[in-house]
């Protein structure tokens, strides 16, 4: 079986009093004033349940509650709502548990028309016993040990002996004790062992009350600002008066001022604030009233006060010429206004280039910066009472123009039409061709090139059909190649050029020749028509190689197609 929902009963019981004591606050507002006056001291004795359960450790033999049981204590209030409260509960039980406690604390109460809502919390000694279970490990005598007590509870004043008897409905508390047993000694059957007890404290009983407390009404303040100029600006007359009610007829009113700006003067409900030296803001001042040390018989009040300042500058900025070219001089002009005609002092900074003058004009050398950005001039003013304003212009300066955006050259073209034996090999012919080539990438290490193989139509010899005429493309197609591949194994093996920076393709010029175009960094080659020639297909013939009798024979043929 679970003991968890017992052990909540103490704080269940204890929130309870403390939702039911916050909620009878706001109705007790209306009932207080016509309710009997409260006592001084409340004697109460009554019958108290101890719901328990809670384990010895580390035997863990079980608490159980204590329905025999008494209480009484004595409350002595000081004022209205607060006292001190000493208690004394005795809780024996026949099964062997049991507890004498004895309290000291703190005790609030709300006393409303018929009836009076408390809450208190106490600390103080226990002297507890047990746990003695048949068949247990053992039994623990009387040993002392330390308790608290938290809780509240509802009492009725009865209409008998001029309502000098109450009843209390319900006290609830939530109790916890701790007591130490020491060690086990199987010896004597002593258990031993640590106790932590928490539990539910009910009571009800007879409430008796002695004296009675009558405050006074307390003393209330109130105070007001008034400035025969209506706004308040830096050095205006500013007086404070305050008003007090509820002041014992007998007494001396003491009167106190405090300001967080300015200086407050005065000893009497009136005073006067000193404003030259406050700067715009709002200000509080605080009055006190005082007959006595005693709560009720002092209070405070607050006021607010605005200073508004004397009103800043305006100012206004432009540039002539806003636009201009990187070198030349702007004037920069600023208007400022002082709405009190104040005395003006003109300051002004620039983003870029350099800025001169103090007065209303001043001019921007734009020497040293960058073309096409834009400067931001800002034109400053200040008044004699350190008010400041701000304005802004700007000034453009031309961008240049931008380059050329490169474009491709188109180089030499060499052709392949006077050797017949060996049609797509570089000649002598060539070479100078080759060699200017060669010449201008150098000059430009950034710069690619692209080589065009072309070829003229091989004619098909005797009657025309698809496969011929696909096999003449083919050869056709085949000789472009080896052009453009010959002429960069030319640049790259004799001229030493990069054979990365060289791309080779077949065009469709229809002529046995390679045409080589420059390609400069940023430009981009037009390859309509183009096609890239595989180069691991395709092997490169050096310039002097002869050609073999066979391709010779190879090539006549494909003449004559």
């Amino acid at each position: 079986m679970s003991y968890r929902p017992f052990r909540n009963i103490g704080r269940l019981a204890l929130a309870a009093c403390a939702v039911t004591f916050g909620v009878a606050i706001a109705g007790a507002q209306s009932t207080m004033p016509n309710a009997p006056n409260p006592s001084r001291v409340d004697i109460f004795t009554g019958y108290s349940y101890y719901g328990l359960h809670s384990l010895n450790q580390p035997s863990g033999e079980q608490f159980g509650s204590v329905d025999e049981g008494a209480i009484g204590s004595g409350a002595y209030y000081f004022n209205r709502y607060f006292g001190g409260e000493v208690a004394m509960i005795a809780n024996p039980n026949g099964n062997g548990d049991g507890f004498y406690g004895y309290y000291a604390g703190p005790i609030f109460r709300l006393p409303m028309q018929n009836y009076t809502l408390f809450a208190h919390g106490m600390v103080g000694g226990v002297d507890g016993v047990g746990p003695n279970n048949p068949g247990g490990v053992g039994y623990n005598p009387y040993q002392w040990g330390v308790g608290l007590i938290a809780g509240g509870g509802m009492d009725y004043d009865l209409p008998f002996f001029n309502h000098r008897l109450g009843l209390r409905l319900f006290e609830a508390d939530y109790r916890y004790t701790h007591i130490d047993f020491g060690p086990a000694n199987p010896a004597i059957y002593l258990q031993g062992g640590r106790a932590n007890l928490s539990g539910a404290e009910l009571s009800t009983g007879l409430l008796f009350h002695f004296g009675s407390i009558v405050p006074p009404p307390p003393v209330t303040y109130a105070c007001a600002v008034t400035a025969p100029t209506g706004t308040i600006y830096p050095g205006d007359p500013v007086t404070v008066t305050g008003t007090a009610t509820n002041l014992r007829p007998k007494k001396d009113a003491h009167y106190t001022w405090t300001s967080d700006g300015g200086t407050v003067s005065g000893e009497s409900n009136v005073a006067a604030i000193d404003t030259k030296t406050l700067s715009a803001g709002t200000y509080t001042v605080k009055g006190h009233v005082e007959q006595g040390p005693k709560p009720g018989m002092f209070a405070d009040c607050t006021v607010p006060f605005t200073v508004t300042a004397f009103q800043p500058p305006t100012i206004s900025c432009s540039a002539n010429p806003s636009t201009l070219n990187a070198g030349d001089p702007s004037t920069i002009t600023a208007a400022g206004v002082s709405p009190q005609n104040r005395p003006l002092t003109y300051s002004y900074s620039a983003t870029a280039g350099s800025i001169s003058g103090n007065t209303a004009s001043a001019t921007l050398s734009t020497a040293g910066a960058a073309p096409g950005t834009t400067i931001t001039v800002t034109c400053n003013v200040v008044d004699d009472k350190g008010q400041t304003a701000s304005a802004q212009t700007t000034v453009t300066l031309n961008a240049p123009p931008p380059p050329p955006a490169p474009v491709t050259q188109s180089l030499c073209t060499i052709t392949f039409d006077k050797d017949k034996a060996r049609p797509t090999r570089v000649d002598n012919e060539a070479k100078a061709c080759l060699d200017d080539i060669a010449l201008t990438a150098q000059r430009d290490t950034t710069a690619k090139l692209a080589i065009v193989g072309n070829s003229a139509p091989v004619p098909v010899r005797g009657k025309s059909t698809p496969k011929k005429e696909q096999m003449a493309t083919d050869w056709a197609n085949k000789r472009a190649a080896e052009r453009a591949v010959n002429e960069k194994n030319y640049l790259v093996t004799e001229k030493g050029l990069d054979a990365s920076s060289i791309s080779v393709y077949t065009g469709t010029a229809g002529t046995n020749s390679a045409a080589t175009t420059l390609i400069p960094a940023g430009a981009t080659l037009d390859q309509t028509g183009l096609t890239p020639v595989d180069e691991t297909a395709v092997k490169a013939v050096p310039r002097k190689a002869a050609a073999p009798r066979r391709r010779r024979k190879a090539a006549a043929a494909a003449a004559t197609m």
